[in-house]
């Protein structure tokens, strides 16, 4: 009997070898999952530019598997007083979901939440006088918010903060 199935999955795995067939039912991610999680999750302008591009063709990452999802700021006004903090959201969440699933949060939590601050005060870098000084206080605000109230890896991960 045990040659019997021994030699069934031996002919099984030739013929999906050779129509190729992945023999697993789900392929794994690239082995560079968490390299390329890392650069797309760092508190410079390049790797929000390198996250924001790849956010746009995500249809050439899908092998990577990643947690696209996002519920943008949460309960807190995504756009509040007008100015665009959705995608600075938007990634915040990305790197909590996908560092969440990866068993990684706690190791990472710290930086994804300063990456969160950099990309909001990038926003506000874009005005000047007190619309600039209300900014600031805002993504201080949403900062302090994630970073005290943001959700641990011990926590249900299915809405982060």
């Amino acid at each position: 009997m045990r040659r019997r199935l021994a030699a069934l999955a031996m002919s099984a795995a030739a013929l999906t070898i050779g129509t190729g067939i992945a023999a697993s039912p789900a392929a794994a991610a690239p082995a560079d999952k968490p390299q390329v999680l890392s650069r797309w999750t760092q508190t410079d302008a390049g790797s929000y530019n390198a996250w924001l591009s790849a956010r746009n063709n995500q249809g050439a990452w899908s092998a990577y598997q990643f947690n696209w999802s996002t519920d943008y700021c949460s309960s807190s006004p995504d756009n509040p007083f007008g100015f665009p903090f959705e995608t600075s959201c938007a990634r915040h969440d990305f790197g909590y979901r996908n560092y969440k699933e990866a068993g990684s949060f706690d190791a990472n939590k710290a930086r994804i939440d300063s990456a969160f601050y950099a990309d909001l005060k990038r926003v506000c870098s874009a005005y000047s006088g007190a619309k600039k000084v209300s900014c600031d206080a805002l993504a201080w605000t949403y900062y302090q918010a994630v970073d005290k109230l943001g959700r641990s890896s011990a926590v249900d991960g299915a809405r982060a903060a």
